[in-house]
């Protein structure tokens, strides 16, 4: 019982995973970039960081993801970045456009209004929005990738949920709990704009739009007349539907 995609639907799908990865591998790439030219030249960017509340540290709700505290903080932060990147934009390529600049931005912006006193930094709260929003958009939407691409998150990242709690007193956890709270709240207004993947269509499927005379009448183009039990068409027409016990 074979699947049915047309060709065209399955080029488009490579297409766009494929463009979603060079993206997600761009922006890691600039990630690292930052931080070996900070180690390269001996400069010290967790001062652009966010800073709740100084005028100086809303610069940071731009620059902080792109920072990060150390070569442990970016690598922990590579895989999920790159994942979470490519499966919102190969999933969701229509919601992306507003749910990466809002999280990005509005994550830094709830850490410089209530954010503990400190430099927050670190591309922890993009990835806890996707995240979520992934998580939350799959039981919205429902159909066949979404759920798959939910069931995958949460297999591999799953056990960052805890992360928007309060833990360690030099993580910031408000980066996660703002960049989780808008992945959620952005898929409700979000989980139409892109259409649902194309139904895959199975061969016995085809059995079932004959209606319930078949197999006792031809498929479509052929003979429609019923079949007695010598397969001659005459002979159904006097005995009406037969169903042989052999």
């Amino acid at each position: 019982m074979a699947a049915r995609i047309s060709p065209a639907d399955a080029d488009q799908d490579i297409r766009r995973l494929r463009r979603a990865f060079v993206f997600g591998a761009v922006f890691v790439a600039a990630l690292w970039g930052i931080k070996l030219a900070e180690l390269a030249f001996g400069l010290h960017l967790a001062t652009y960081g966010v800073y709740p509340r100084r005028p100086m540290g809303l610069l940071g709700i731009l620059l902080a993801p792109l920072i990060h505290a150390s070569l442990a903080h970016l690598l922990a932060n590579t895989a999920p970045a790159l994942v979470l990147l490519t499966a919102i934009l190969y999933g969701y390529p229509r919601a992306a456009r507003w749910v990466l600049p809002v999280v990005y931005l509005g994550s830094g912006l709830c850490v410089w209004v209530f954010g503990r006193p400190g430099y927050h930094l670190g591309a922890s709260g993009l990835i806890f929005g996707l995240m979520f929003f992934i998580f939350t958009i799959g039981v919205l939407r429902w159909d066949r990738r979404a759920i798959a691409l939910s069931l995958a998150v949460f297999l591999l990242y799953g056990g960052m949920i805890w992360g928007v709690l309060p833990s360690d007193p030099k993580v910031s956890f408000e980066y996660h709990f703002f960049g989780a709270s808008l992945g959620i709240l952005l898929a409700i207004p979000t989980r139409r704009l892109d259409p649902s993947p194309p139904e895959k269509r199975y061969s016995w499927e085809d059995a079932d739009d004959l209606g319930d005379d078949w197999p006792f009448v031809d498929r479509p183009g052929g003979d429609s007349r019923m079949r007695g039990s010598g397969g001659d068409p005459e002979e159904g027409k006097s005995t009406g539907r037969c169903r042989g016990n052999g």
